[in-house]
């Protein structure tokens, strides 16, 4: 018969332990009613241990978010395939996926929790946010995005954020009709700016070309024509 010995963990190793204890208790409740001895008890070690790795709250707090982060920005990645509606689809299902498991850690990111103010806190949004902005512009194929098309997608990645943060509160409105509709705000958003620049007409153009009739992108065109009263409809399609 054989006693068990629990294997010493390298230094980094425990780091890296104690971040993902502290992530996925954040992602249950508000780092602010975590506390180090519920972080020290949940990895099965001394509270002053905890304090070895990290010299506070607030530092394994950052590092619990640097992770949080790091794995939101991938949820933008998407491959170049297919049309953009579809692909815009896959990227909202992975990232509410996140907002969905991650619920106060995710609003701690955004919203700065007990590191509000915090520089690296701060430089963290603003990473996922540039992520998320650089990889829906490769996805619309613009090397040098014009000003209003930047505008159109920086205010998306906000209206993604602020949605979520919203949806949080209640999760008053079903997650897949909410990944949809997000999609459909930024072909609309879109489609507004074109209305205005020529430059973004071409590129709201380029993007229809390969949409199909059941995409998402289809699917908005069907529900505002469904929108339109008959008399304003005549008016547009016949100005005389």
């Amino acid at each position: 018969m054989t006693t068990g010995t629990r294997r010493r963990m390298g230094v980094e190793e425990r780091r890296q332990q104690l971040i993902g204890v502290a992530l996925e208790l954040f992602s249950l409740r508000s780092p602010d009613d975590v506390s180090i001895d519920e972080i020290a008890a949940a990895a099965g070690i001394s509270r002053p241990l905890v304090y070895h790795y990290f010299p506070g709250k607030l530092s394994l707090y950052e590092a619990a978010l640097r992770r949080a982060a790091d794995e939101l920005a991938q949820r933008f990645v998407e491959p170049r395939e297919g049309p953009l509606g579809a692909r815009l689809l896959r990227v909202m299902g992975r990232f509410f996926a996140f907002v969905d498991d991650h619920g106060p850690g995710f609003s701690a990111l955004m919203r700065g929790g007990p590191a509000v103010g915090s520089n690296r806190t701060n430089a963290m949004i603003d990473e996922v946010r540039q992520a998320a902005y650089e990889q829906i512009v490769t996805h619309i194929g613009i090397e040098d995005p014009p000003a209003r098309l930047e505008l159109v997608v920086r205010s998306w990645v906000s209206l993604a954020e602020s949605t979520a943060l919203i949806w949080l509160e209640g999760r008053k409105i079903p997650r897949a009709e909410l990944e949809l509709q997000l999609v459909h705000d930024f072909a609309a958003l879109a489609a507004v700016s074109a209305a205005y620049d020529a430059e973004m007409a071409a590129v709201l153009g380029r993007i229809l070309r390969d949409e199909p009739a059941d995409g998402p992108f289809g699917e908005l065109v069907g529900r505002l024509v469904g929108l339109v009263p008959p008399t304003v409809e005549a008016a547009v399609t016949d100005p005389r």
